[in-house]
């Protein structure tokens, strides 16, 4: 069995002192799979966040995927570069947990994000097809959607507790917040333009 994808595995640590204990920050394209009791934690526009728990094993997982498309690796794009995708990001998470112990059967998922925190991105619908894809690939995959927190307006802070399998949801409303997860919305929007110009393809 392969190896963990290369440069996508969090490594964002600090210690949260609002749930005392250490945690791990995931950036987008990243995963994180742990049988620690280490808290995850991400930011979420209109990417998506997938967080699935084996309790019995006492293992969990989290994502943070981009666009929902499939992102093969090969020639054209690196591994790291295609966990942004979702089928991609989803594979390798459930994959690397199966490794650590945990049971597909026993696996339980919480889903966050999909949200429209830029006025043309209700056009592009980028939120809604991620939230759209995560959910179909988790019904195939026979997979139970414990909770989910998907679309609306506005950004969101999540954390999961892995041990207990509670996730802990903010909406963000802060300017300061918010204000930062539309730059990062704007920059992922001028990089698709950028990535579609150069393959021909469009963004509908």
């Amino acid at each position: 069995m392969s190896a963990a994808v290369p440069g996508s595995v969090a490594s964002h640590h600090y210690f949260d002192r609002d749930f005392d204990r250490m945690a791990v920050k995931l950036l987008p394209s990243e995963y994180y799979v742990t049988a620690a009791d280490t808290v995850m934690t991400t930011v979420l526009g209109s990417c998506v966040s997938a967080c699935l728990v084996d309790r019995d094993a006492g293992v969990a997982g989290m994502n943070h995927f981009m666009l929902p498309e499939d992102g093969e690796p090969g020639s054209i794009r690196g591994e790291a570069e295609s966990m942004r995708y979702g089928a991609y990001a989803m594979e390798v998470l459930l994959r690397e947990l199966l490794r650590a112990g945990a049971r597909r059967e026993r696996l339980q998922a919480k889903v966050f994000g999909g949200a429209a925190v830029l006025a043309h991105m209700t056009t592009l619908n980028i939120g809604d097809r991620n939230a759209d894809f995560v959910l179909r690939y988790l019904e195939t995959e026979r997979i139970t959607v414990a909770a989910q927190d998907l679309r609306g307006p506005h950004a969101r802070r999540v954390c999961l507790l892995p041990h207990s399998g509670k996730a802990v949801v903010r909406k963000l409303r802060a300017q300061g917040e918010v204000q930062s997860v539309q730059r990062e919305e704007g920059e992922l929007l001028r990089r698709l333009a950028v990535a579609n110009k150069n393959t021909g393809s469009c963004l509908s």
